[in-house]
C-alpha cells in the first residue's frame, strides 16, 4: 500500500533545498523513500537535485521537472528557486520514459512508454504523465496511452516549463536530465482511486482566427496570412515579439460542444503557443485546417467561482473517500492581477482547504507549468491556462 509525503521550500542552493524537503517530508527516515517526484523552478541545477536525492535515498526512483513556481502544503511560491517534492513509500508504481519527444514523435514515444508500463503491470489504473512543455502534440500522447492501457486509465499531470519564456524546460529520470524528455508514472495500488478536473475562467472575445494552413501541431497560416504575424497583430504586438510576450495574454480558445461546456463551466478550451519557428507557431495539440481560434481574456469573478464549483464537484464524486495525496498543475496566467502573490495565496487556499483532513492539508505537489492533463466529461483531455487538481484517495 502506497504512502505519500510532501514538502516544499525556497532555497537558493539546490543540494540544500533537496535536503530540507526530504527531511521535512520524511524526517530521519528519508532513506526509506521508494520514489521521489520533484518540481523545481528553473533557477535550480537539476543535475544537483537528482544526484542529492539519490545520495539521500539510494534505493529510490527519482523523477523531476522544471516549472515556474510551486504549490505545496506550505503554500504557493513563484521565485526562481522554489522546490517541492512528493515522496512515496511502497512498490506499487511503475516508470517509463523517453529522452526525446516532440510534436512529430509524440505519438510514437508515448506508445513506447505505454507499452513499457503495460509490460510492468496489468493493474495500472492511473498514470502521472510529465512531458516537455516545448513543441509537443499532447493529444497524441493521450491517444497512445489509451490505445495500450485503455480509456478507463486516468491520465493526469503536466508539461514542464521555464519562467514563462518558452525557451527551455527540464525533465529528469533518476540521474539523467533531459530538455525534451517525458516520463510516465503508473500506479497499481488497488486501494487507490483518483478524481481529476480542470477549470480556467477565461472568456472568448472578438472574431475568431481561422487556421488556413497547418501541419501536425504546427500552425503555418491564420486567415490566409503568416501565422505569427497575424497572431501577434491581433494581440497588438510587433512580429518581433517572442513567446514570452504572448503567453500571459495570448490564450487561444477552441469552442466546445454544449455538453462539454456545461461541465467545464466555459464555452472554450484553451491552448498555449510555447515556441515558434519563423512565422510558424507550434501548437499544444494537432490542429486541423479550418479550426477557429478565439483570443480570450481573464474573467476574475469566473476564475474564483469556477474554482469553488470544481472543488465541490470533485468532493461530491469522491463520496466517503479520504485524500491521501494531491497532485496539482496550474498556469501562472491566472489570478486577479496575474503575478499578484496575495491573490494567488487566496486562490490556493480556496482549492486546498476543502480537502483538509483533521485540520491538515494532505500531501500536496503542485507546479506552474505550460499545460495540464485532466478528465473532461469522463475522458482524458489536455488543457492550458487551467487549475487542474488530481486527488488520489482511499
Amino acid at each position: 500500500m502506497l504512502e505519500f509525503f510532501s514538502a516544499s521550500a525556497r532555497i537558493v542552493n539546490s543540494k540544500r533545498a533537496i535536503m530540507e524537503c526530504m527531511e521535512i517530508a520524511l524526517g530521519e527516515a528519508y532513506d526509506s523513500a521508494d520514489l521521489v517526484v520533484i518540481n523545481a523552478s528553473i533557477g535550480h541545477n537539476f543535475q544537483e537535485l537528482v544526484d542529492q536525492t539519490k545520495a539521500m535515498a539510494p534505493n529510490a526512483r527519482v523523477l523531476a521537472s522544471s516549472c515556474c513556481g510551486i504549490v505545496g502544503r506550505e503554500g504557493v511560491s513563484e521565485s526562481m528557486k522554489d522546490i517541492g517534492i512528493m515522496a512515496v513509500k511502497g512498490k506499487e508504481f511503475h516508470i517509463a520514459s523517453t529522452s526525446n519527444i516532440s510534436g512529430e514523435t509524440a505519438y510514437q514515444e508515448a506508445l513506447k512508454m505505454a507499452k513499457s508500463l503495460k509490460e510492468q503491470s496489468n493493474n495500472i489504473n492511473m498514470v502521472y504523465f510529465l512531458a516537455s512543455g516545448i513543441d509537443i502534440a499532447n493529444d497524441l500522447c493521450i491517444q497512445a496511452f489509451e490505445e495500450v492501457l485503455g480509456e478507463d486509465v486516468t491520465i493526469f499531470g503536466a508539461t514542464s516549463s521555464d519562467n514563462m519564456k518558452g525557451h527551455i524546460s527540464y525533465q529528469a529520470v533518476d540521474e539523467e536530465v533531459f530538455e525534451h524528455g517525458a516520463f510516465a508514472l503508473g500506479f497499481s495500488d488497488p486501494s487507490l482511486k483518483i478524481e481529476t478536473q480542470a477549470t480556467h475562467g477565461f472568456v472568448a472575445v472578438g472574431e475568431p482566427l481561422i487556421v488556413t494552413k497547418s501541419h501536425g501541431n504546427t500552425i503555418q497560416e491564420l486567415n490566409g496570412k503568416p501565422a505569427w504575424e497575424e497572431y501577434t497583430g491581433r494581440l497588438g504586438l510587433e512580429p518581433s515579439a517572442d513567446c514570452g510576450d504572448t503567453i500571459p495574454i495570448g490564450a487561444l480558445g477552441e469552442e466546445l460542444s454544449p455538453e462539454l461546456a456545461k461541465e467545464y463551466g466555459n464555452q472554450h478550451i484553451l491552448r498555449v503557443v510555447t515556441t515558434k519557428d519563423g512565422n510558424d507557431m507550434h501548437y499544444a495539440c494537432d490542429i486541423p485546417e479550418g479550426t477557429k481560434l478565439w483570443l480570450t481574456t481573464r474573467d476574475e469573478e469566473l476564475i474564483f467561482s469556477e474554482m469553488d464549483r470544481m472543488v465541490e464537484n470533485m468532493i461530491e464524486r469522491m463520496g466517503d473517500g479520504k485524500p491521501v495525496a494531491v497532485f496539482h498543475a496550474d498556469c501562472l496566467a491566472r489570478g486577479r492581477f496575474l503575478f499578484n502573490r496575495i491573490i494567488k495565496e487566496e486562490l490556493v487556499g480556496k482549492m486546498q482547504f476543502p480537502f483538509y483532513q483533521n485540520g491538515e492539508c494532505p500531501p500536496w505537489l503542485g507546479m506552474y507549468g505550460f499545460g495540464e492533463f485532466a478528465r473532461l466529461n469522463g475522458k482524458n483531455e489536455y488543457h492550458n491556462y487551467t487549475t487542474a487538481l488530481y486527488v488520489i484517495y482511499r
